[in-house]
């Protein structure tokens, strides 16, 4: 089940589910939305001066730099990462699923590739991967609202909550 408005802010209150910062007019309809925060992780050019990169020896945090600023501007067809201000916690029942939004999407913003799952149990920031299908360059800026955080009540609690069990959960 979706959980309303409604659902969001009783689990807020109880506690159950967490985000910081968050303030109510982030809250919509059936989801929070999400701000970046000053964290951009953008391509080292090292990591492709060979043409190709094999990602069964490659991992991120090899080919990525992390940059900080109050504003990244994205090139046609370029790749960043961002990070959300707000830390998102749920409970081992509760899942999270990240979406863009569409007045970026008309743009030709995409906010997430792939990596749209927030586990259950977590309790971390999201990382975003951010990309520009834009023929122009668009600039972003830390506080803008591009991403948005749908939550589903599982059926059962999970056995492997991902703060506990995540590889990365607890770096983010």
């Amino acid at each position: 089940m979706i959980l309303s408005d409604q659902d969001i802010r009783k689990e807020l209150k109880s506690g159950r589910i967490r985000i910081a910062p968050l303030e109510a007019e982030q809250i919509g309809p059936a989801s929070v939305d999400l701000t970046l925060s000053t964290d951009w992780y953008c391509f080292r050019k090292e990591c492709s001066k060979h043409g190709s990169v094999d990602l069964r020896d490659t991992g991120f945090e090899r080919c990525f730099l992390l940059k900080k600023g109050r504003e990244m501007v994205l090139k046609p067809g370029e790749l960043c990462l961002g990070k959300t201000m707000e830390r998102i916690t749920l409970p081992d029942d509760i899942m999270g699923r990240l979406e863009g939004r569409s007045r970026y999407a008309r743009m030709g913003l995409i906010i997430h590739t792939t990596s749209a799952l927030v586990q259950p149990g977590s309790d971390n920031r999201q990382v975003l991967e951010i990309v520009n299908l834009a023929p122009f360059s668009i600039r972003l800026h830390s506080g803008m609202r591009v991403s948005q955080v749908v939550f589903e009540r599982l059926e059962s609690p999970t056995t492997k909550p991902y703060a506990k069990f995540g590889q990365i959960a607890t770096k983010q």
